[in-house]
This record gives C-alpha cells, sequence and structure tokens, in this order.
C-alpha cells in the first residue's frame, strides 16, 4: 500500500465545496461518536448504516457521496477500537476516550464518487457538494495503476492549499519496486547512534552531526505572526489571513525537519551494514516540561521511523536497544559510572575517557551486536519454509516477530536474499 500525493489546483468555488464536505465528514464523523455513546453494544456495522440514517435526515449529509459517509463512521470506530484496545492492555495513564472533532481537515472517499481524467492530470467529483474538476500538479505517475488499484481518495486542507492523496494497493515485488537494495554492496561498517539535544545524533566513532533546531530558529517569526493574528478582531477576514500565514509558518518548519530527518537516515543506512539506536519513548520524555519544546523540535521520531523504512528498503540491518544504562555504563569495563545530565565527558576508573554522547553510542552498539550476532546477506533455501526472525524492538533478547514466505514473495526465485528486517513491505 502507497501513497501519493498531489496539489490540487481549482477556483474559489470548489474550495468553498471541499470546505463544506470536511465539515460534513466531520458531522457525520460527531455523530457517530455521539450515538454510539448513547448506546450500548454497537459495532463497527452499526455505525456504517447510522450514516445512512443521518443522510435521510439532514439534506446537506445526503449532498455528500454515500462512501465518504462510510469512510466518516470508519473513522470513529477507528478512534472507539483504539479506545478499548488500550483498556484490554491495560496503559497506565489515559485511555483516549473518543472526543468530539473539532476541526476536520480531510474528506475520505472510496471507490466511487470520482473519476480520473483519461491523461490523469486532473481528477472530477461527482457527488453533489459541487467540488467538480479539480487541476493535479505532482510527480508522480498515476497511469502506471489501474484505476481498480486505488481504494481511497482523500482530500487534504493545509495551510498552503489543498492536496490530493491516492492510496494505491500495490503488491509490488521486491526487485522490481527497489533494484537498488540488491545493487548494493556490503560497506563492512556498523554504527550505533546516540542522539541528543546538543547534537542531533552521535555515533559510535564519535562523529556527530549539528542539531538544526528548526523550530528555535523560526521562532522569532512564529511570534511575530502570532502578534498580528492577536490584533486582529475575531472573526473578521484579516484575522483569518494571519491565522493562514501563522500556519504556513508552522508547515514551513515540520517540513523542514521531517526533510532532514530523511536525507540524515539514507546517508546513515547506505553507509552502513548495520545501525543500532535506542528504542526511545519520546511520549515520556517530552513530559519533562523544561526539555519538551527541545525533544519536539528535535524531531527523533521522524528520524527512527525513516532509518527503518530505509532500512527494509535497501536490506540493511535496523536495531532498536534498550536505552537503559546506555550512558552510564563504561563502554571499555563495562563499570557503572553515574553522572548527572549536566556531566558531559565519561571518565571511568580504567583509563576511559570519552565524550558522553559517545561513550553512549559505543555501548548501544555493542547491545545491537549482542542481539543480532553475526551479520551479513541471509540467505533462504527456497525449499524451506521461509520463517525469518527479525530483528529486536527495546530488548536484549531475540523475540520473532513475524515470518515471511519466500514462495509467496518470490515465486519464481531459484535463490532468493531476504533483506535483513525480515520485513519487506513494499
Amino acid at each position: 500500500m502507497i501513497i501519493l500525493e498531489f496539489k490540487a489546483y481549482g477556483k474559489k468555488p470548489q474550495y468553498q465545496a471541499i470546505d463544506e464536505a470536511i465539515r460534513t465528514a466531520r458531522f457525520i464523523r460527531n455523530s457517530c461518536i455521539r450515538y454510539w455513546m448513547d448506546n450500548k453494544g454497537i459495532n463497527k456495522y452499526d455505525l456504517s448504516k447510522y450514516s445512512k440514517v443521518l443522510a435521510h435526515q439532514f439534506p446537506f449529509a445526503n449532498e455528500l457521496n454515500s462512501t465518504a459517509r462510510q469512510s466518516s463512521s470508519e473513522r470513529a470506530w477507528s478512534s472507539i477500537s483504539r479506545f478499548f484496545d488500550n483498556c484490554k492492555k491495560e496503559v497506565s495513564g489515559k485511555k483516549g476516550f473518543p472526543k468530539f472533532q473539532k476541526r476536520g481537515r480531510s474528506v475520505e472517499y472510496k471507490q466511487s464518487g470520482w473519476k480520473l481524467s483519461p491523461d490523469k492530470k486532473s481528477i472530477t467529483f461527482t457527488d453533489k457538494k459541487g467540488i467538480g474538476k479539480l487541476k493535479l500538479k505532482g510527480t508522480w505517475d498515476l497511469w502506471r495503476f489501474d484505476k481498480k488499484l486505488f481504494k481511497r481518495v482523500r482530500i487534504v486542507h493545509r495551510a498552503d492549499g489543498y492536496y490530493v492523496q491516492f492510496c494505491v494497493s500495490v503488491d509490488i515485488n521486491v526487485r522490481e519496486a527497489w533494484p537498488t537494495a540488491l545493487e548494493l554492496k556490503p560497506t563492512g561498517n556498523t554504527v550505533g547512534l546516540d542522539v541528543g539535544l546538543k547534537d542531533f545524533y552521535t555515533d559510535s566513532d564519535g562523529n556527530t552531526e549539528l542539531n538544526p533546531r528548526f523550530y528555535r530558529t523560526g521562532e522569532k517569526r512564529l511570534k511575530f505572526y502570532q502578534r498580528r493574528v492577536y490584533r486582529r478582531k475575531k472573526g473578521s477576514s484579516n484575522r483569518k489571513k494571519a491565522i493562514n500565514r501563522l500556519g504556513r509558518q508552522h508547515l514551513k518548519i515540520s517540513r523542514q525537519r521531517e526533510e532532514h530527518a530523511k536525507r540524515l537516515a539514507r546517508c546513515v543506512i547506505r553507509s552502513n551494514d548495520l545501525v543500532a539506536y535506542e528504542d526511545l519513548r519520546v511520549k515520556n520524555l517530552v513530559k519533562n516540561h523544561c526539555l519538551a519544546k527541545s525533544i519536539n523540535d528535535a524531531g527523533w521520531y521522524q528520524f527512527r521511523k525513516w532509518l527503518e523504512h530505509f532500512g527494509t528498503k535497501f536490506g540493511r540491518v535496523t536495531v532498536a536497544v534498550n536505552p537503559a544504562y546506555t550512558s552510564q555504563n563504561c563502554s571499555e569495563c563495562g563499570e557503572v559510572v553515574k553522572k548527572s545530565l549536566s556531566t558531559r565527558t565519561h571518565i571511568c576508573k580504567c583509563g576511559c575517557k570519552l565524550d558522553r554522547d559517545h561513550n553512549a553510542a559505543v555501548n548501544i552498539l555493542k547491545k545491537a551486536l549482542g542481539t543480532v550476532g553475526h551479520t551479513g546477506t541471509w540467505i533462504i533455501n527456497p525449499n524451506s519454509s521461509g520463517d525469518l526472525t527479525s530483528t529486536v524492538l527495546g530488548s536484549d533478547q531475540v523475540q520473532q516477530v513475524g515470518s515471511l514466505s519466500v514462495r509467496g514473495a518470490w515465486p519464481t526465485a531459484k535463490n532468493p536474499r531476504v533483506c535483513a528486517t525480515g520485513e519487506c513491505q513494499v
């Protein structure tokens, strides 16, 4: 399953129609949440039926395509099911009780209510909301895919305009999807990464990457636009324009952070056969109100997400290890040397003197190597069942989390190669 995004261009009445469709989708979702609160034993299919009842009761809801109404009810059920799952797993703290949505930013269609042009450079929405034909601008080639493969179409409203996203159901062969993954030669390098606030990360070789601090850099401009919002009268058009300018600045910062994490992750994965990093719980770390802004600005989660993505794509090993005592233990002798956050140099009795983050990165790499053992290209006998143990997430013990059928993945391969993570997701 892949997502293809395009910038949508239309006229002002069309944008108003999109906003009306988004408001209607939000109304249906909130109504389904209320229906679930007032009635016990409601399931997913009951909410789907209730969306049809809402269409008969309210004319503006009937103008929205039926599949879009079903998608809104499915969104309501996803929040309900997530709440039930958290209760069953006994998650500490708040369980995420479903809330009413105040501001919706998207409306989702299934396989009806829209139609692509023959050249696939524009899309027409055929429901009664009056959205009409929108021009699409992007770098993806939609003509490569059959219309039956488009399972969902979503219109997203952002500060800088409207976007159309296509959810394509594609089962692509790994060799066809990523030919470069098989062309990459082993580098013989392994690296451990310790992320931080002073430097974005420090690797086990002592190299550091500067923390760009995009939010801190753009904070002065953000405050300028925020003051403009406060000075405008509530409900006025000038206040809406000021809010839009503020939103554009926030969007720019988030895109800078995402692109930075993507670029670094790609370089790290292509340069090393094994990459080890900490299995951090950022949600718990930001509870420290003194460091919450800096932690969110660093974007550690985005970096880890792209590391795992490119590790799967290029066939590299990525291991998330338990961060416990990686900063306190000595990387030479293993002795525990207690130090506070203000202590930036690790000094041990054995004579080891390293930067605190460098010492932690070496410990992270040792934990990863102790977990996965010998690393290299894994060859699986095509006559075997193809069970493959993946790398560990946040533990020092080997945990089997999935298997991959070689016959199902490569029916014509005589001697297939399996990516080291064991999760070849396309």
